[in-house]
């Protein structure tokens, strides 16, 4: 629970606050952006207007129940709270939606629920909250689990125990905590995990970073590649990549070869581009400026 005497003196004065937990992740900007905002100063989120409207009070609301931290709080009962405790998973465009409840051990990585009726995908781990499973098993459930790399793996143990799913990584991020993952691949080349699922290697960030692609339309790309909100452009970073940023660079030409125009990531933001060809041109930007870095 956020601490009420721990709350940042940046914050707007009212019920809704943020406390010196904060970790700067970015999920309470992106599902409240009227209210959270960052504060450069202290390089954490704050309550930047109180809730006004009672749409406002459900995204606060939704923010506070996904922050991984538990960082956001509020000085009396939350309007708004019960139905943000089921608002998850949220539809985010036709059958794919965004799971909320961040996991700290993520440090608040976005995970997608895809409905299919072969099964439903589920990419990266969230946090293994009631309600969130709850409404899971009222969409079907979960048939495979897609984890992009190490770092965003979570409470997967729980939703294998929970649905049976079959967890899917690369054996270049396999540790103690995934040797048991029921499906390992290998190699560069991609995988058909089904006709409108093809899993592509993407190293660099971490040895055994993968992006799902979707239908030729959406790509999941975990710590691979975001939208950079301040930028205003796709972005990769030097700072984050665990691995090989010549790596990275060189699975961010792969990309070109696929067709998409969403891209989906663990952190950051999401990114609809206009068409496939705009979206080819913005990435072969981004691959010039990370050859510069």
């Amino acid at each position: 629970m956020a601490r009420l005497e721990d709350r940042l003196p940046e914050n707007a004065p009212g019920d809704y606050f943020v406390d010196r937990s904060c970790i700067d992740c970015d999920v309470c900007r992106q599902l409240a952006p009227s209210v959270f905002a960052r504060a450069p100063a202290v390089e954490k989120s704050i309550v930047a207007r109180q809730p006004a409207t009672p749409d406002e009070h459900l995204r606060a609301a939704m923010a506070l129940v996904s922050c991984p931290t538990a960082s956001i709080g509020t000085a009396a009962p939350a309007a708004g709270m019960a139905a943000a405790t089921f608002a998850f998973p949220e539809p985010i465009d036709e059958d794919v939606y965004y799971c909320g409840y961040t996991s700290s051990s993520s440090f608040g990585a976005a995970s997608y629920l895809i409905l299919r009726p072969e099964g439903n995908v589920l990419v990266d781990s969230p946090r293994a909250a009631r309600p969130l499973m709850k409404r899971i098993r009222e969409l079907g459930g979960v048939r495979t689990l897609v984890l992009t790399h190490r770092d965003d793996v979570a409470d997967h143990r729980v939703f294998r125990d929970t649905f049976g799913c079959d967890r899917v990584i690369h054996e270049g991020d396999v540790d103690d905590g995934t040797a048991l993952a029921e499906v390992k691949i290998g190699g560069l080349d991609p995988v058909a995990l089904a006709p409108d699922l093809t899993l592509i290697p993407v190293p660099g960030h971490t040895r055994g970073s993968v992006a799902l692609l979707l239908r030729d339309r959406y790509l999941f790309t975990g710590d691979h590649l975001w939208f950079s909100g301040e930028l205003g452009r796709l972005d990769a970073s030097r700072d984050v990549c665990w691995h090989s940023w010549a790596e990275q660079i060189r699975s961010m030409e792969r990309l070109l070869q696929h067709r998409f125009t969403w891209v989906l990531p663990g952190h950051l933001r999401r990114y609809r581009a206009p068409s496939e060809d705009a979206m080819r041109a913005e990435l072969a930007e981004l691959i010039d400026r990370m050859k510069m870095a």
